[in-house]
């Protein structure tokens, strides 16, 4: 007869879960559970599907509060600790006062605590006092802009920025485009480099690029669960060596 008594069948681990409100187009599921604990489970919901390209519009359709409070009713049943606006865009698209108000709608909804990818941004420019950025986006020009403006709104000065004005298939992008667009856009003055958009893949190039150039290179899902395991009062995993003890 099997003896039941080995460790194998103690578990499985006990598992502590962060709730994800997706864009309808999220396309990464698999790098962003790279970016997850063992004991960390990801509950993921979408936003309702929108037949318009990335875009200004796309952002404001996608952030709408009353979205956010469907989808977070969504995964409550199974009781994650925190709930994660997984969007940089239609988080930073109103301003800063308009990113708590997607905090407060989520909370408002059932969650213990949330969080937004912009306003993790918010956080880690805090913690690492960071005054001066680099950007890069996959987005167009007027969309670029407005993450602008909300770094400006937040005391944080963009000293060089680019964009590749793609209006989908983000997610496609390959790791050579990207580390060749984050190495030009640093500059001796930007104290970090921000990649933003949750859709485009950066969790191979993070560690290379930042022992390349000496500076912390924050990317949108690595910010998103670092803020997410802070509020869950566990440490970082994965590349980015300056988030690491910050919590």
């Amino acid at each position: 007869m099997l003896e039941l008594n080995i460790p194998e069948f103690e578990g499985p681990i006990a598992q502590r879960g962060i709730g994800i409100i997706a864009p309808f187009d999220l396309a990464l599921e698999r790098e962003l559970w790279r970016w997850a604990p063992l004991e960390v489970s990801l509950h993921l919901a979408r936003t309702p599907y929108e037949p318009v390209p990335v875009s200004l519009e796309m952002a404001e359709l996608v952030s709408e509060r009353r979205h956010l409070m469907a989808a977070t009713r969504d995964v409550l049943h199974v009781e994650p600790e925190v709930v994660a606006y997984l969007c940089t865009s239609g988080s930073f698209i109103k301003g800063l006062e308009y990113e708590r108000t997607l905090c407060d709608a989520i909370c408002e909804a059932g969650a213990q605590h949330a969080v937004t990818t912009s306003g993790a941004l918010v956080e880690a420019i805090e913690h690492l006092e960071l005054s001066r950025l680099s950007v890069i986006t996959p987005y167009d020009a007027p969309l670029t802009e407005r993450l602008h403006a909300f770094l400006n709104e937040a005391g944080t000065e963009v000293v060089r920025s680019d964009h590749l004005g793609l209006g989908g298939g983000i997610w496609k992008v390959n790791y050579r485009t990207i580390a060749e667009r984050i190495i030009a856009a640093d500059d001796p003055r930007s104290e970090a480099i921000f990649v933003s958009c949750t859709n485009l893949p950066t969790y191979d190039v993070i560690a290379p690029l930042e022992q390349e150039l000496g500076k912390p290179v924050l990317t949108a899902n690595q910010l998103t669960i670092w803020a997410c395991l802070g509020r869950m009062k566990l440490p970082m995993t994965g590349p980015g060596k300056w988030l690491r003890n910050v919590f």
